[in-house]
């Protein structure tokens, strides 16, 4: 038997483009069902997409059910979905990784989820954005990051942090912590970086430089709370208040705002782990007065499934404008979580949006 229900027109709301787009990361957030057919799905659901007027959306399978639909026998939405299977046996890896002080071996990782080695290095990848390896090596950076500056020498951080050899960790400690590890100890010290706090259209702008480039471009409403933001990261550095030509450099960076296609050409000091450089990298990739979604920047850098991964990598960028993160949206359009407010966001691709039209 059929179920009837009122009438209304799904399109309207910004799940239907979940459904048009079979978008599996919604699976689990919502679930819809179809009028004519009585059975509820998920969003990844792969049959015949339904008329919109005949579909509702629900917050649960119960919900549905208790409406009166039965649930789909091609993608099952009243049972666990295969991709979320495989994100907890992924999560349960990565603590697995989180915990060990040694690198596991690829073939300890697989058996434990259950899969081939093969297998389970490619859903890994899909899901997290790196490879197991990687994410054990930023693992042990993050430990490493964690302890130093309460250790009291570098050497035992650094066998503290899993690293069986002094040689192997100096090899990399410049790009894990983007200084000498005697320097991170001690809070930046000896660093001198320079910043200058000026208006914009976005409001406040602090602009950052340590001896490698910009470090830092943070917006916000209070130029205090600005610097407060950039000095919390080395809390011994020696900041130095930028003089004429350091203005002049403060001045590029607001101009961006006004001439988004100028780009900056300034060397960057960007730390970040790889898979955020590869997200900010293809983030720099999206033209001006342009968007792209999550899904499509985690597409774009072969990790189809880490779109909350790409997310948090967004949300992590310090250099705002110049790493252009405010050009990311979900999908249908809505604008998401932006670090600077969603406020700006809105402002900066309105004048993006504005500068593409003229230069048409």
């Amino acid at each position: 038997m059929r179920h009837k229900q009122a009438s209304c027109d799904a399109s309207s709301d910004p799940r239907w483009q979940s459904v048009v787009e079979r978008d599996a990361s919604s699976d689990g957030r919502f679930v819809y069902s179809v009028a004519t057919t009585g059975v509820y799905c998920r969003p990844s659901c792969p049959s015949r997409l339904a008329r919109a007027e005949n579909v509702h959306f629900h917050a649960t399978p119960a919900e549905a059910e208790q409406a009166g639909f039965r649930p789909c026998k091609r993608c099952k939405p009243d049972q666990v979905a295969l991709a979320q299977q495989h994100a907890a046996r992924v999560a349960q890896a990565c603590r697995m990784i989180d915990a060990s002080k040694t690198i596991l071996t690829l073939d300890t990782l697989a058996k434990q989820a259950g899969m081939s080695k093969f297998h389970f290095h490619r859903l890994f990848r899909s899901i997290t954005g790196v490879t197991p390896h990687a994410y054990a090596e930023a693992s042990r950076a993050q430990r490493l990051r964690a302890t130093l500056p309460s250790q009291e020498s570098v050497t035992n951080a650094i066998y503290d942090a899993g690293f069986n050899a002094n040689s192997r960790f100096y090899t990399k400690a410049d790009q894990t912590l983007g200084m000498t590890a005697k320097k991170y100890k001690e809070g930046g010290k000896a660093m001198r970086i320079r910043f200058a706090l000026g208006e914009s259209r976005m409001g406040s702008i602090l602009v950052a430089q340590s001896e490698r480039g910009i470090c830092a471009i943070l917006l916000g409403d209070d130029p205090a709370a600005l610097l407060e933001d950039v000095q919390a990261r080395f809390p011994k550095a020696e900041f130095i208040g930028g003089d004429e030509r350091f203005e002049t450099l403060v001045a590029q960076v607001v101009g961006l705002i006004e001439e988004p296609g100028a780009g900056l050409q300034l060397p960057l000091d960007l730390q970040g782990t790889l898979f955020q450089q590869r997200v900010w990298q293809a983030l720099n990739e999206i033209p001006p007065g342009e968007t792209a979604t999550y899904t499509q920047i985690a597409e774009r850098i072969g990790s189809p499934k880490a779109i909350r991964a790409v997310a948090s990598a967004c949300a992590a960028n310090p250099l705002a404008v110049a790493i252009p993160c405010h050009r990311v949206v979900r999908i249908g359009g809505d604008l998401a979580g932006y670090r600077w407010g969603l406020e700006r966001k809105q402002a900066l691709l309105a004048l993006e949006a504005q500068w593409r039209d003229r230069k048409k």
